[in-house]
């Protein structure tokens, strides 16, 4: 058949439509996460600009979250298993917890049977961190964290491709996958990145206190006593590096040595990340939110009850070079409340509790 010059260039146009129309595929999108940050919190947030949070991807994360085989173990023996919850449960402001089952007076060990050098940190608020993560500040972002743990031997002691292999053992992930990636491929930095946008969901803010903030409730006499010492240097002086002075987050997610002893050598402390001879013995100061939830205390967990924390403060501080210089009172060896204000503080410090 003979075909005229209109009819080739309709014919060109007709399989060049239907060539691009094959090749593009409709882009991939997943649905936006509206994070709730109340008015008063901070606004900068530290969420990576290549894994942005999406409802799929945060519900794909908090599945894993709570997964016993995420250590990658397919089988059914519970001491076996490990998940992020393991050592972060919901029931201690995701924290260890001194009655956690699998771990008496909340010193976690790995599975490899060697204990973690520190006692966990709470996973609240890390949102709003924008000054590394862990003790000593040695991580940038939450992704990093999860991959560790993986195969940290004091942790899951695992590998990548046993952690993968585990997940894609369950059928429920591939399309959860699909949804939160947009392909139903499963892969460690995929599982990272869904974990890390659940942690960040965690937001603390619905506490007694903050409702006095919003004005819907009042606090008692000795809360606002305590409220008082707290945010005082002539009193217990806890502001400074617990935020109390206008800050909701209740620590600067800084670094101090706290007069806890004279520390010098401690492979996992601040100065093992600067270098800076000031940052000897200097930890985080963690948020002080939930803080009646989350013992032990301590980086190494050596307090069991609040009580024994308000105690260390009020008399116990010991003096060396490197204790930092916002610890007034440690040539006094300590604040020296009188029992009534010890009281009084503590009752502040509950009233940091969401339940």
């Amino acid at each position: 058949m003979k075909l005229n010059r209109g009819t080739t260039c309709l014919c060109f146009l007709t399989a060049s439509v239907i060539l691009l129309c094959a090749c593009h595929k409709p882009e991939f999108k997943a649905t936006p996460y509206e994070l709730a940050v109340p008015w008063y919190f901070p606004t900068k947030l530290n969420i990576p600009s290549d894994n942005p949070m999406t409802v799929e991807g945060v519900a794909l994360g908090k599945k894993l979250f709570y997964d016993g085989h995420l250590c990658g173990y397919l089988g059914e023996d519970s001491m076996q298993m490990m998940s992020c919850s393991t050592c972060h449960s919901p029931n201690h402001g995701f924290d260890i917890g001194v009655d956690n089952p699998r771990f008496p007076g909340g010193k976690p060990v790995g599975l490899s049977g060697r204990p973690t050098h520190h006692v966990p940190l709470p996973l609240i608020n890390l949102v709003f961190n924008n000054n590394g993560y862990l003790w000593n500040g040695a991580a940038s972002d939450i992704e990093s964290i999860v991959l560790a743990t993986f195969v940290d031997p004091t942790e899951m002691n695992s590998s990548y491709d046993r952690v993968v292999a585990a997940v894609k053992s369950n059928d429920d992930y591939p399309p959860m996958f699909a949804a939160a990636f947009g392909t139903p491929e499963v892969n460690v930095d995929r599982i990272a990145k869904a974990i890390a946008q659940y942690v960040r969901t965690l937001v603390c803010s619905n506490s007694k206190f903050d409702k006095y903030l919003c004005g819907q409730v009042q606090l008692t006499p000795q809360e606002l006593r305590g409220y008082v010492l707290f945010t005082t240097e002539e009193g217990a002086d806890c502001f400074h590096c617990h935020g109390g002075d206008g800050s909701p987050l209740f620590t600067t997610n800084l670094f101090y040595n706290n007069a806890l002893e004279n520390v010098f050598n401690d492979p996992a402390d601040r100065y093992a990340v600067t270098g800076n001879e000031v940052d000897h013995g200097a930890y985080r100061a963690p948020t002080l939110r939930n803080i009646a939830l989350t013992p032990p205390y301590m980086r190494d967990g050596r307090f069991q009850t609040l009580d024994e924390v308000l105690e260390f403060y009020n008399t116990g501080q010991i003096n060396s070079p490197y204790v930092n210089p916002l610890m007034h009172h440690v040539s006094d060896g300590g604040v020296l409340l009188t029992p009534s204000q010890i009281e009084d503080l503590k009752a502040f410090l509950q009233t940091l509790t969401e339940e």
